[in-house]
């Protein structure tokens, strides 16, 4: 049976997104705390509360502070007009980077953002000066989960594993995936219950017409 969607790997953790990637997609509309370096005419309507102060021609005042889904702001953001600036979200900020170098296990990372590390490495296109500490604190963090994630996923056979999903983000609810599925099969397979070997269809047709030509 064929499935109705066939998941396109995220190309987030890159330089640019995959937009053929439903994690991406997702990812990218998450919000970006920013702060408006210039006049920006007649988009008031659109960020501000009518009530909050816009001018009369609904622009944006300079120094606001508004929340852009990622995608936009990545549009708007040029280092030569300085249109805006980015203001880190708090899992990225140096208090909760303590956090993770002294214990990264501890952290629900799904709860603080869904999309960590995905998110975190797109940060870097906006050249903060924090990036290098951004991008080791991404590594490290992943590096300290990754052999927790694969040895609970190797050791969950026939278990309810959501309790141990619930605190990963979605790139590690992935690689618990990936490893739940070698258990899994490698159960199958010393239980003599695998899966046979077969030609593919491709084969079996390329047989099938070289008999025919062969006949005729």
């Amino acid at each position: 049976m064929s499935e109705a969607y066939f998941r396109v790997e995220s190309g987030a953790l890159g330089p640019e997104e995959n937009f053929l990637s439903l994690d991406d997609i997702l990812m990218s509309h998450e919000k970006l705390p920013v702060r408006t370096e210039i006049l920006m005419p007649r988009l008031g309507t659109f960020f501000l509360d009518r009530s909050g102060g816009s001018e009369a021609d609904n622009a944006i005042p300079q120094g606001s502070k508004l929340e852009l889904p990622l995608w936009l702001a990545k549009g708007l953001f040029d280092n030569k007009r300085r249109i805006l600036s980015v203001e880190l979200p708090k899992i990225y900020q140096e208090g909760w980077r303590t956090v993770f170098s002294a214990d990264a296990n501890v952290v629900d990372l799904h709860k603080m953002g869904p999309h960590f590390y995905g998110f975190g490495s797109q940060l870097l296109h906006f050249d903060s000066p924090e990036n290098t500490d951004i991008s080791q604190s991404l590594l490290q963090t992943f590096v300290g989960r990754f052999r927790r994630i694969m040895d609970s996923s190797q050791n969950a056979y026939n278990e309810d594993t959501s309790a141990l999903v619930a605190r990963l983000d979605e790139m590690e609810r992935g690689l618990f995936q990936t490893g739940q599925k070698g258990l899994n099969d490698f159960q199958y397979w010393e239980k003599g219950q695998a899966s046979q070997i077969t030609a593919s269809n491709l084969v079996q047709n390329y047989t099938k017409r070289k008999f025919t030509d062969m006949e005729d």
